[in-house]
């Protein structure tokens, strides 16, 4: 799922306090002859609120079974997300489909200003300041998954130390 991505550090959910936040259900149906038949998607986002996060989608004709569904998916998906004093390190523009997120860290006091699925995303992951916005697509499964493009294409300054072969030092002195 994550393999266009540099550095994904995959978490197992064993021994982690996992919350879930539930983004979205939808109600979709099949039309076939006999009828319309019902069935429901929901979308569910689950993290310890310290760096590990995951998203799941869960599909069943009843609404509990969906979530439970979505649920066993996102703790199959959980990665670690890198943190800099409850915000991100740096800002990342993230895109999936026709949605566009932006992510900006913000001073301590701030908040997550960010609205439906891209603050539950973030509200998992630990991130206790930042700024976002959300552009194009408000369709909540495609936000889920931009603000996740956004989230791994974010790198600690150690990270970029090593990528570049100097010492940390040396990365914040240009």
């Amino acid at each position: 799922m994550y393999q266009k991505y540099k550095n994904v550090e995959t978490v197992k959910p064993g021994g982690l306090d996992l919350k879930d936040r539930l983004v979205g259900i939808q109600r979709v149906t099949k039309v076939t002859k006999g009828g319309r038949a019902f069935g429901f998607s929901a979308i569910v986002v689950v993290g310890d609120e310290n760096g590990v996060v995951g998203s799941g989608l869960g599909k069943s004709k009843e609404v509990a079974t969906a979530i439970a569904k979505a649920i066993e998916d996102a703790k199959k998906n959980l990665i670690r997300i890198p943190l800099n004093k409850g915000t991100v390190p740096h800002e990342q523009k993230g895109k999936y489909g026709g949605a566009r997120v932006y992510i900006q860290p913000a001073s301590h006091g701030t908040g997550v200003i960010a609205g439906g699925a891209v603050r539950a995303v973030l509200e998992s992951v630990g991130v206790q300041d930042v700024l976002s916005k959300s552009q194009g697509s408000s369709n909540p499964h495609n936000v889920v998954k931009a603000t996740f493009d956004a989230l791994l294409q974010l790198r600690d300054a150690g990270t970029i130390a090593k990528q570049r072969g100097v010492s940390l030092e040396k990365v914040f002195k240009g």
